[in-house]
């Protein structure tokens, strides 16, 4: 009875941390709050107070989108702008300042909605959702004013036409900006540099992304939002945007290979010029504004040369396969702008195989399941090991009991007989745990896989729209007939409530021989389902299709090996009977 009550106290205290520690830590610490911010202005915290972050990330105040959609009208009307055009992405770079602040991913909608148009991912200086990349020179110490206005030569910038944006400074020192751009997301950019005066000049390039921390993505313990790179080999995901914050300047350590802001599905980065050690620095600008710098050495150039330096600008979405590409081009460690974590490698083999059976059965939903079940069938026979280790502790039941019985004044003594006793029968008891310490890791990568994966995002499967986002059909919006979005804690949905039935099976299909741990597993389904609902529907389709695979793998097993229930049955009936008799 001890027993049972430890367990309960325990389950209920674990419950109440899950439950309880969210609301505790909105009520008691509510985090600083946030609104969008331009450059000549400082919102206060009472003009902040409309910032929620989402998984996803973007503006979600209502007057903060409003406002960015009339300042993007203003900002790209200007006619000083060079176009982007070339097969996924779309914008324009301006030339005052030869900002690239303007920049939209042609392959993603930014909603569900069918009108929402394409994904923003860069937006101008000032704006509410800044996104920005400059890339320039120091001359002389002296960094060209963000004023200065370039000329642009070559037309609109595609995969097949570079732009060369070109700045007099007008002591005979000509600095060219050339950009071409791939058939992906990466914008090479060439910075020239052309000494036609009569005296040595001391150059330095840079290159820069700017961004508002108001529209990042949530940062969570399994996806890292927030400041990013690759020094000396080795990904750094050290720094969320509070510590740069507390810190006003950072400076990883380590030889640069690349730097930027990433999100959970998009990622801006610089690439420096290959076997180039430039500085790297994250900044906080006060606002909510931050800046990524990358600054070369400074080189001098004596009258009538010229130097060149190459640098490059990711600017999309992230894609695994694309961002290994990349890495196989010879950028460090470019696939892990994806934290993919410990078990990358179960991980990226999953996204591999989902992605090749959408591509067959074309429904992410379908391709989820069958995953699942391909999972499931491979894990059978380790599952299978584990139930035959079972039986075999179960046949040799009455045995154990009599040694402990016989030494049960002798712990010392009893030990040695019961490993003596399983050498006999050729019983070992961890090889029932083995096979779930092996499941572990292959289970949590594919939580993994469907969390990060880009590809799940957007995709429907029967009623739902959005695989990535909570299942939009619950109870009280009469699932999904209502124009209504309930709570979070009260959106118990259709996957939801298929997740506590699945799971209130399973547990039934294993029979409890102590009552009050009955009981327990008994409501426990009901409450794993308030605490689940809110996750993205593709991870509860996947669990549900688990719960599913594992009531027909219990039924198969317990029917070859029928010793099992038995002997749960005779040990609940032994001491209903003990019990019966105790009363009496």
């Amino acid at each position: 009875m001890e027993n049972s009550r430890n367990f309960v106290l325990v389950l209920t205290l674990s419950l109440a941390v899950l439950i309880g520690w969210q609301w505790a830590m909105d009520h008691f610490y509510p985090q600083p709050d946030e609104v969008p911010v331009t450059a000549e202005k400082v919102d206060t915290p009472a003009e902040q107070a409309a910032v929620k972050h989402t998984r996803t990330g973007g503006l979600t105040d209502p007057a903060a989108i409003a406002q960015e959609e009339a300042d993007l009208e203003t900002a790209l009307a200007t006619p000083e702008r060079v176009k982007i055009d070339s097969d996924r992405v779309a914008g324009s770079i301006a030339l005052q300042g030869a900002m690239v602040d303007d920049i939209v991913l042609k392959d993603y909608d930014a909603s569900t909605d069918d009108e929402s148009g394409p994904v923003r991912l860069f937006s101008p200086r000032g704006t509410p959702a800044q996104q920005y990349s400059q890339f320039g020179f120091l001359v002389n110490g002296q960094k060209v004013s963000d004023d200065a206005l370039w000329t642009a030569d070559g037309g609109v910038l595609s995969q097949d036409n570079p732009v060369t944006l070109t700045h007099q400074t007008g002591d005979g020192v000509e600095l060219q900006l050339v950009y071409s751009i791939d058939d992906n997301y990466m914008i090479t950019v060439d910075q020239r540099v052309a000494n036609r005066s009569g005296a040595p000049v001391v150059v330095q390039p840079y290159g820069l992304v700017g961004r508002t921390s108001d529209t990042a993505s949530e940062s969570l313990w399994i996806a890292h939002s927030g400041p990013i790179g690759t020094f000396s080999g080795s990904a750094n995901y050290d720094y969320d945007y509070d510590d740069v914050e507390e810190a006003g300047r950072v400076s990883p350590e380590g030889t640069t290979n690349w730097v930027g802001f990433t999100d959970i599905y998009w990622l801006a980065a610089m690439v420096p010029d290959a076997g180039a050690a430039p500085e790297a620095t994250f900044r906080s600008l006060g606002g909510n504004t931050y800046r990524a710098d990358m600054i070369y050495d400074p080189v001098t150039v004596p009258a009538g040369r010229a130097y060149t330096t190459t640098s490059r600008l990711f600017a999309g979405a992230k894609e695994s396969g694309v961002l290994d590409a990349y890495q196989d081009a010879g950028i460090p460690q470019f696939g892990l702008a994806i934290s993919w974590g410990w078990f990358r490698w179960f991980e990226k083999p999953f996204l591999w195989l989902l992605t090749h059976i959408f591509e067959i059965v074309g429904n992410f939903g379908v391709a989820i399941m069958i995953l699942t079940l391909l999972v499931r069938g491979l894990m059978f026979p380790i599952a299978q090991k584990g139930f035959a280790s079972m039986a075999s502790m179960k046949a040799i039941q009455p045995k154990m009991k009599a040694l402990q019985e016989r030494h049960k004044d002798d712990r010392v003594k009893q030990q040695q007989e019961m490993q003596k006793l399983f050498k006999q029968e050729g019983v070992n008891p961890l090889s029932g745990c083995l096979p779930m310490l092996l499941q572990i890791p292959i289970f949590f990568a594919l939580y993994k896989v469907l969390v990060l994966a880009i590809e799940m995002r957007h995709r429907e499967f029967l009623w739902i729209k959005d695989l990535s986002a909570p299942d939009p059909a619950t109870i009280l919006n009469a699932f999904g007939l209502l124009p209504f979005t309930p709570p979070s804690f009260l959106a118990i949905g259709i996957l939801a409530l298929l997740l506590g039935f699945t799971m209130w099976l399973t547990f039934r299909l294993n029979p409890q021989t102590d009552p009050v741990q009955a009981q327990v597993f008994n409501i426990m389904p009901w409450i794993l389902m308030f605490i689940m609902a809110p996750f993205a529907a593709g991870l509860l389709l996947y669990w549900v299709t688990s719960n599913v695979l594992t009531l027909a793998q219990q039924k198969y097993l317990y029917s070859k090996h029928p010793q099992l229930r038995a002997a749960a049955e005779q040990e609940k009936a032994e001491k209903a009977a003990a019990a019966a008799k105790a009363k009496g």
